[in-house]
């Protein structure tokens, strides 16, 4: 992570995830321009004049004063409320072909490590043996189709990286347009 941004918690790296990049745009929020700026999803019924920085983010007053969320609370079920703050209101999102969401392990939110083909799949085997598994779940039976379908992860889908705060498992989602 770079020097000078706030921590999150459930996303560390979120110039590398792409979700934060460096800006001269002044933020919605407080309208300061910090050389940083948000680029992924915000839900609001509101209009905003623009993005944000990552300091609105991380004190909660972007996601307060246009009452709106970073991230949907989907997959969130298993955690505290606290933790769902945290997430949907004081952490960045992240851009996905499909609806993103967060992953749950150890009864606390992951955090969100990026997106990631087969070859970055494959450093975390247990990521890897765990989509696999929810693929056949939802109707991947064919060993050698699923076996291809991963292989190519990174052209026309791609996984969505995260790690335990707990116990720093991996897991992962598919994202595909």
């Amino acid at each position: 992570m770079s020097a000078g941004l706030p921590f999150f918690r459930y996303h560390p790296d979120p110039l590398a995830s792409g979700s934060i990049r460096e800006s001269a745009e002044k933020c919605a929020c407080c309208h300061r321009g910090t050389g940083y700026i948000y680029t992924a999803t915000f839900y609001t019924a509101q209009e905003t004049d623009g993005r944000f920085c990552p300091w609105c983010i991380a004190d909660g007053s972007a996601a307060a004063r246009f009452e709106g969320e970073f991230t949907d609370p989907y997959g969130l079920e298993d955690v505290g409320e606290a933790t769902v703050h945290e997430v949907t209101r004081r952490t960045p999102g992240f851009i996905a072909w499909q609806d993103p969401h967060w992953l749950v392990h150890c009864r606390d939110a992951a955090a969100f490590l990026g997106e990631v083909g087969h070859t970055e799949l494959a450093a975390h085997p247990e990521a890897l043996e765990g989509l696999r598994l929810d693929l056949r779940m939802s109707g991947w039976h064919d060993e050698a189709r699923l076996d291809s379908f991963l292989t190519y992860l990174g052209e026309a889908a791609t996984a969505l990286l995260f790690r335990c705060t707990v116990c720093g498992t991996h897991l992962a989602y598919v994202d595909a347009s």
